[in-house]
């Protein structure tokens, strides 16, 4: 793990100690701080977070802002052009900011992204992975926390 965007999904469950993922969100985000693992915080997850809290209750100094720039918005068309249909059920305004998050790991090569979406972000990054493999890989909260993501996937032989 070199570098982690952090979706707004994982923003909610790391400032609401109401949420079932919160201590997960916690842990994630205590030890990439303690590894020094930049924390891109997206102005695409600053807008959507923002509807609901103010995004001056996190921790802003311990993350970098990335802005949506061309070159993302270039990177994003493309992915979009693709033959990759969005799901019915799925809202096409969410589909479309999920789809910039993506192109902005792509283009700042993010290796993940922290996040409790596995309806929408997890599933789209999967299928854009599929048709260019090696892309940035997804951190689902539901799944608890591991510190393999941080050994390159190698698990500790004793616990």
């Amino acid at each position: 793990m070199n570098s982690v965007l952090l979706d707004t999904s994982f923003l909610i469950s790391f400032s609401d100690p109401g949420r079932p993922h919160h201590d997960t969100a916690l842990r994630y985000y205590r030890e990439c701080v303690a590894r020094q693992v930049p924390l891109f915080l997206s102005t695409i997850a600053i807008s959507e977070f923002q509807v609901r809290q103010p995004i001056n209750d996190l921790p802003l100094r311990n993350f970098v802002v990335l802005p949506f720039n061309v070159d993302h918005a270039m990177a994003c068309g493309l992915l979009l052009r693709r033959p990759m249909p969005r799901d019915a059920a799925d809202d096409r305004a969410r589909v479309k900011d999920d789809y910039k998050l993506i192109a902005q790991c792509q283009c700042e090569g993010i290796s993940h992204v922290l996040s409790e979406d596995a309806g929408t972000l997890a599933k789209y990054l999967l299928r854009t992975n599929a048709a260019a493999p090696g892309g940035t890989r997804c951190v689902l909260l539901k799944d608890g926390f591991d510190l393999s993501w941080f050994e390159d996937g190698q698990s500790r032989l004793i616990p």
